[in-house]
């Protein structure tokens, strides 16, 4: 099992601790594969296998537990007494009224429960009503650059850095990937993905008809990464190639798309007048070997490929992500960590000095002092300071 020290990290933060852990993230990202990480973490801490019950709803094995009455029963009737039981609910929402059972179980001083489910449910708000001010939420992604190159098999670890890194962009960065042998099983496996989620995730939930508008909308979407985006735009350009519909369906449809978080919404920040903009939200697609499927480009788009990469490795590591704008143009991410701040251009070189001079151009009259960070491919001229503003190779900063 390939490494996942930050996730892990928290699960031990918050072990024991009063609260219902729930584990969200896209499909087949590795929700599944932590709690049986964290549970053979349990059992080398000295936690016996009956002080641990687990359950996957995906299993016809536990089918007649999907009425919440008879899974509490269940559960019941196998907690120990006298110690902590800890409790594990893989694909909850199969539990019609899951939360009667988690709220039972919540209130009981030796239960540490944690739970996985549908991003779609979980991510509408429907799960913060049910349980509200009761749990903790863990967030997953796929795997970062760094976890790719710890589950990289023996041949190839011995490639460079930047054929690894052409491994990840090319592929993919859902953990299963490692394990395939070839290309076209790496894109059968994909399609899978993204059916899955489109049909589970989207149609399923907001009981769409119309499934190819809702592809060729993923499509514009994946196509238009590192670009503002709003629903006016995308329905016209969904008119011009003739496929018409109307701007509140494509608001509909990309709520879904973001609720299952296969596309992220990266809103816009005024930096001048520290305040979020409402329109023209940048969207990136949670995985980029989703989007090599679905969007066939030139090398030259290597550019949104890196930026969508560094804004997901950007979310593992800060509370908040946005897009700046500052005057007339525009700062690729600002981060917000508590009270720190930091700045982020993204390209995949500057060494024509235009280039340089225009990556630059987007720090101009940010008056404060916070960091300002050029993330580039290069690997001649690979580090610099530009009066303040540092120049880092981005495949050493993701490692």
């Amino acid at each position: 099992m390939i490494e996942r020290k930050e996730y892990m990290d928290w699960l031990k933060r918050w072990q024991g601790q009063q609260l219902i852990k729930v584990v969200s993230g896209v499909r087949r990202c590795g929700k599944s594969t932590m709690f049986s990480m964290f549970k053979n973490e349990l059992l080398k801490q000295g936690v016996t296998k009956e002080q641990i019950i687990s359950i996957n709803f995906e299993d016809i094995d536990y089918e007649d537990l999907t009425d919440y009455r008879t899974l509490y029963a269940y559960i019941k009737e196998r907690l120990l007494a006298d110690k902590m039981n800890y409790i594990f609910l893989d694909e909850i929402q199969h539990v019609v009224n899951f939360e009667k059972t988690v709220d039972s179980l919540f209130i009981k001083n030796n239960c540490d429960v944690y739970i996985t489910g549908s991003n779609a449910y979980f991510m509408s708000g429907e799960l913060a009503t049910l349980l509200s001010g009761r749990y903790v939420e863990l967030k997953m992604l796929p795997l970062s650059f760094k976890e790719f190159c710890g589950g990289l098999d023996e041949a190839r670890q011995a490639l460079t850095k930047a054929q690894k890194f052409n491994l990840y962009v090319q592929n993919g960065s859902f953990p299963y990937t490692l394990r395939l042998n070839n290309s076209s099983e790496n894109t059968e496996y994909l399609r899978d993905i993204f059916n899955s989620i489109l049909l589970k995730d989207v149609v399923a939930r907001l009981k769409i008809g119309d499934v190819k508008t809702l592809e060729n909308i993923t499509k514009v979407l994946m196509d238009s990464i590192g670009s503002g985006i709003s629903a006016n735009k995308i329905a016209n350009t969904l008119k011009s190639a003739g496929k018409s519909t109307d701007a509140k369906t494509v608001e509909r449809y990309i709520r879904g798309l973001t609720d299952s978080l296969l596309m992220y919404e990266a809103p816009r920040y005024n930096i001048k007048g520290r305040q979020y903009l409402t329109t023209l939200s940048k969207y990136y697609t949670v995985d980029t070997g989703l989007r090599n499927l679905l969007v066939k480009k030139a090398d030259t788009d290597i550019g949104h490929l890196l930026e969508n990469i560094v804004y997901l490795e950007l979310l593992r590591r800060c509370e908040t992500v946005c897009v700046g704008k500052n005057d007339n143009s525009e700062v690729d991410f600002v981060t917000f960590n508590g009270e720190q701040t930091a700045y982020y251009q993204v390209a995949a070189t500057t060494l024509a000095p235009e280039t340089l001079k225009r990556e630059l151009s987007a720090f101009k009259n940010i008056a404060d002092n916070h960091p300002k960070y050029l993330l580039t491919l290069d690997e001649v001229f690979a580090e610099a300071d530009y009066d303040g503003i540092k120049k880092l190779n981005v495949i050493d900063w993701l490692l």
